[in-house]
């Protein structure tokens, strides 16, 4: 009887346990439920028409996109020339000026030899007028007048919007008025500057024996591009000499001419600039004028292919009195 007792109490005992236990397996569940509840209401309960057009996205892709890298053009870059400094001349002293000349020079790019000076990857006149509208070189006025008669002396500056008036073509323009649309005059507007017009350069140089160092050297003291002046009437006809646009100041111009390489059809990795063309005199030119007591042009006492033999003759002479000093 005892033992069926305890048996009937064991029973008892565990279907309690077993009762505690299912409860707390279902009491689990309703939990997780209620947790799952609390973080999905939130996005449940927020949309919106302002999410809707998604506008942030758009913003997020194009702060994402990379700025544009070019690629190098070529296996190499090219710093020498850009990074260019000028080699300064030697000091002059007055007292060591043994024998000065002053020449006159024009340089014709039509010549062979001067070819590179008319590219169109690096045109002389593109770099000066280039120069000249950044406020990086002055030109000067090449008008004659009393103080300056040969108009060469530097003495009048001009505005990079006089000097570029001064190479392009100019056009009649004309007024109207604004109210009544008739015509109340005319102007002349500078036309597109064609850098192909631009043939010649005139070169001024000082020849000087500096006895201090015994050396016989030009010195290029200005460079002046050259066109022809369009003339109408009756003088359209006839042979119009080449005349100077403006003048630039070659030592203000070293430092530009060394950073623009100069185009070579036999090699593309020459590393010349064009301060090294006209230092190291890499190009063909003829006298035009030397300094004399009369103050004459070659051509004022020289017609046609004399004026040639003349010049020659004014390079020879430079050239024998270098020589003479040496003869023993």
């Amino acid at each position: 009887m005892k033992k069926k007792i305890i048996v009937v109490v064991l029973c008892l005992l565990s279907v309690g346990v077993m009762a505690q236990k299912r409860s707390t397996k279902k009491k689990a569940p309703a939990k997780k439920q209620t947790t799952a509840k609390k973080t999905t209401a939130p996005p449940a309960a927020a949309p919106s028409t302002t999410m809707a057009t998604q506008p942030v996205a758009d913003t997020s892709k194009k702060a994402s996109v990379k700025p544009f890298d070019r690629p190098l053009d070529g296996y190499y870059k090219k710093n020498n020339l850009s990074n260019a400094k000028v080699t300064p001349l030697p000091n002059l002293r007055e007292s060591d000026v043994m024998f000065a000349k002053r020449v006159w020079r024009e340089v014709d790019t039509r010549d062979k030899m001067n070819k590179y000076m008319s590219s169109p990857k690096a045109r002389l006149i593109d770099i000066l007028m280039e120069a000249i509208a950044n406020g990086e070189l002055t030109a000067y006025d090449p008008t004659p007048s009393k103080e300056d008669p040969s108009g060469d002396t530097f003495a009048t500056p001009l505005t990079p919007g006089a000097a570029k008036s001064r190479v392009a073509d100019s056009v009649m323009v004309d007024k109207f008025d604004k109210n009544t649309g008739d015509k109340i005059g005319s102007t002349m507007q500078a036309g597109e500057f064609n850098p192909d017009s631009v043939v010649r350069f005139r070169i001024k140089e000082d020849w000087i024996f500096d006895k201090q160092r015994s050396v016989f050297e030009p010195r290029i003291i200005g460079i002046a591009p050259l066109m022809k002046p369009k003339i109408s009437g009756a003088l359209a006809g006839g042979d119009v000499d080449y005349t100077p646009i403006f003048w630039v100041y070659f030592p203000e111009a070293r430092q530009i001419l060394a950073t623009k390489e100069v185009v070579n059809r036999n090699n593309d990795a020459t590393g010349l600039s064009y301060d090294d063309v006209f230092m190291k005199r890499l190009f063909n030119s003829y006298i035009v004028k030397v300094s004399n007591e009369k103050d004459e042009r070659i051509k004022d006492y020289a017609q046609g292919i004399d004026r040639l033999y003349e010049s020659e003759k004014v390079k020879k002479s430079l050239m024998d009195w270098e020589l003479n000093l040496w003869s023993y």
